[in-house]
């Protein structure tokens, strides 16, 4: 009983007990001016709309007097003198076990019809970054079942990795086929201001039944406001750091961290922040390395990997989002679109590709097969355009050689179907298999006077 008695007087919230509330008293663009509203950032506010449904939202800045607030909805419906009152448990979000397998929006309700969720805990938004020195080092592979990345782009648990592409390219196909063979024990996905068609596609086709029964998903499509784009990254994150602190290894994949930072500079934009960079406001910069970092291993518990898609706008990597990911995440992948217009799939790029945990996973066999292969793609993509206008000469360079001989083999090993994983064992095997025969070849054309 007085377990009970403390639990619900640490749920009554000292603001809606003071009646805090105040006016709205203009409308500019997403935002709202209230006035009389003396609340911190962060703080989760109701708006009352006669004859409609009160809206929620946010507490986003301050203009002198007034209170900046955004929507979790549009801004319709509004009037001056609209009352606006504060909400308890304004930077809490419910999350546990009961929401794998289910499909949520931004904020946690259930968009799957499968009825109300069971079995979640509050759990703030924000979340706390894990100390540098509580960290754990980094040393076990996490298998994602994509040939590519796992031979040549090895990643570990709890790493951070990005997938940067343009449009079109195959990012979410491949961020599904390595949700659907990943040895992680849950997957949290959060799809931020993608289509809603490609959300049900995703969820029903990419991810499949058999991952989703292991997975979080939490949705929030493009034609919803800035505020609930922002809050679905925020709940999903928290998803995920609610199962790792049970000590299980998750997955976090976000589609995508571009839409994301828009989101970001939308509200940022709206609540006063002058324009710095390519138009985006500082706070925009601030806040992407405070989303990344809370993924990461403990000590002694569990782990999230994150995944996270860039969009690169006009294939340009110095773009302010791709190169301030570029510079805090632990590896890339880069989709190549002429590989993507060749039909060869995943069209990951691997000599621009890194993974910089990949030797730190590897055992001594992997990495020094991985060099080799890496070689013998260097040297092929040196001579490609000779060969493709036959300008090359048979035995002027034994590398090069070697590398246009394998280079079928090397291209059949790299390219695989969405639905056909591999597993970390065959792939480990497949790639010594063909480092030792570049090896081999080599040795034998240079025994042979092939050339320098």
């Amino acid at each position: 009983m007085i377990t009970t008695l403390e639990q619900r007087v640490t749920e009554i919230d000292p603001l809606r007990l003071l009646g805090i509330e105040g006016m709205v008293v203009s409308v500019q663009g997403l935002s709202l001016r209230v006035r009389h509203l003396p609340l911190p950032l962060g703080s989760m506010v109701e708006l009352d709309r006669p004859g409609r449904r009160s809206a929620m939202g946010e507490v986003v800045g301050f203009d002198d007097c007034d209170t900046v607030v955004m929507l979790y909805d549009h801004v319709d419906a509004v009037q001056p003198g609209s009352r606006v009152h504060a909400c308890p448990n304004a930077d809490m979000v419910q999350v546990g076990p009961g929401l794998l397998g289910r499909v949520v929006d931004a904020l946690g309700r259930p968009v799957d019809g499968g009825g109300p969720i069971q079995d979640v805990q509050w759990h703030s938004a924000v979340g706390e970054n894990v100390p540098a020195m509580e960290r754990a080092v980094i040393e076990d592979p996490l298998p994602t079942g994509i040939r590519c990345i796992d031979s040549l782009l090895t990643l570990g648990r709890g790493q951070r990795v990005g997938i940067f592409s343009g449009p079109g390219v195959g990012k979410s196909t491949l961020l599904g086929s390595i949700t659907r063979a990943t040895a992680a024990d849950a997957i949290v996905i959060a799809l931020v201001g993608e289509r809603g068609r490609e959300v049900t596609e995703f969820v029903e086709r990419t991810l499949g039944e058999e991952g989703r029964r292991r997975s979080v998903v939490v949705v929030s499509t493009g034609d919803e406001s800035p505020l609930r784009r922002v809050r679905a990254t925020q709940l999903a994150m928290a998803a995920a750091e609610s199962l790792r602190d049970e000590g299980k290894h998750v997955l976090f994949c976000m589609d995508s961290l571009t839409r994301h930072a828009h989101a970001l500079r939308q509200i940022g934009l709206a609540s006063g922040e002058h324009p710095a960079t390519r138009g985006y406001p500082p706070s925009v910069f601030a806040q992407l390395p405070r989303l990344i970092e809370r993924a990461g291993a403990i000590r002694g518990g569990g782990s999230i990997t994150g995944l996270y898609t860039v969009l690169v706008e006009g294939d340009d990597l110095a773009e302010p989002v791709t190169d301030a990911a570029l510079g805090v995440l632990d590896g890339h992948v880069i989709l190549s679109n002429t590989l993507a217009a060749r039909g060869h799939y995943p069209a990951i790029d691997a000599l621009e590709s890194v993974s910089r945990l990949a030797d730190q996973v590897s055992d001594a066999n992997h990495t020094a097969a991985r060099r080799e292969v890496l070689k013998l793609l260097s040297a092929w993509s040196d001579v490609e355009d000779l060969v493709s206008i036959g300008a090359y000469t048979k035995g002027a360079n034994v590398q090069s050689d070697v590398a246009i001989e394998l280079k079928p083999l090397l291209m059949e090993f790299l390219a695989q179907e969405s639905d056909a994983p591999s597993s970390f064992p065959d792939t480990c095997r497949e790639l010594v298999r063909l480092a030792t025969v570049g090896l081999q070849m080599r040795q034998q054309l240079g025994a042979a006077g092939g050339g320098a």
